[in-house]
């Protein structure tokens, strides 16, 4: 690793916006539908799937550029999946990272059809993708599918719905953020590996190691609702609890969620030394994910 892993993350933004930049130039679509796409993908998002993916294809080969129109796929269906989730029928959030959300900043029709389009979109940057075989490309495309769709982040998301007001188990709660935050985060890592020629037992081991990483992301996530900086996270702390939503720290307490999310890391370690990748920023990353501040 010749960067730090702030200089891998950062170095990896710029070439995902720069990429984001280059995919939207002159396309022929409406102003408003235009701006209201632009408005949410370059709202500040870290970034952070796209850069996985990045350090998992990293670690086995260094032809960045085979993967970036995948990294762009897979951060405009993250940024679909916020728009909808912000909207008054789901999470109703006026802000996000600071900002007003798309529908406050537009309107909840417009929203949804930005939602919409960069869904829509991502599938075609892929088929187009001259970097990879056709081979590569339906695996891309329906891994991308299966892990954005009914089985995938969409099943996690009604069942994040249904879990509120009523109290679920741990295994209940696993689930739930295995589906809704944690496939995408799965196809970042083994989408990643299988591009850069891992081997299947070593795609395996990552699996398991994205499968603990997901949960990791989101225990924080809980836990930086309740004690997080809502200048550094750029929305209001509590809501949460004011939906009255299922999250670790309401299941175990705050103690017991920093001390779950210690188990999940043990269990990805031993993933990534299973998988030969702990000399890797992947390694690094899971500290990121754990330690963030928003």
């Amino acid at each position: 690793m010749s960067k730090s892993i702030d200089q891998f993350i950062e170095q990896g933004k710029k070439t995902i916006e720069t990429e984001l930049e280059t995919i939207l130039e002159g396309k022929n679509i409406p102003k408003n539908l235009y701006d209201s796409i632009s408005y949410s993908l370059f709202a500040g998002g870290k970034r952070l799937r796209p850069i996985l993916l990045l350090a998992s294809f990293n670690t086995f080969s260094s032809h960045t550029k085979k993967v970036l129109k995948t990294a762009i796929a897979l951060e405009m269906i993250h940024t679909y999946s916020l728009i909808h989730d912000d909207l008054p029928a789901m999470d109703d959030d006026d802000y996000r990272r600071g900002k007003l959300t798309n529908h406050r900043k537009f309107d909840e029709a417009t929203a949804i059809l930005a939602g919409d389009a960069l869904l829509t979109y991502s599938f075609e940057i892929v088929a187009e993708d001259d970097e990879l075989t056709d081979k590569e490309k339906t695996y891309i495309i329906q891994s991308l599918a299966k892990v954005s769709g009914p089985e995938g982040m969409v099943a996690g998301q009604i069942l994040d719905i249904e879990g509120e007001t009523k109290s679920v188990s741990l295994t209940e709660l696993e689930k739930i953020h295995e589906l809704k935050t944690g496939k995408l985060i799965m196809f970042a890592i083994v989408a990643g590996a299988y591009l850069g020629e891992a081997s299947t037992e070593q795609q395996k081991h990552l699996r398991k190691f994205a499968y603990y990483l997901g949960l990791i992301f989101q225990v924080q996530d809980d836990i930086l609702d309740v004690i997080g900086d809502p200048e550094k996270l750029g929305k209001p702390v509590g809501s949460d609890i004011e939906n009255e939503k299922s999250t670790y720290p309401n299941l175990l307490g705050l103690d017991g969620a920093k001390a779950q999310k210690k188990k999940y890391e043990e269990e990805a370690i031993k993933s990534l030394q299973a998988a030969n990748a702990d000399d890797s920023y992947l390694l690094e990353l899971l500290r990121y994910f754990s330690q963030r501040d928003h």
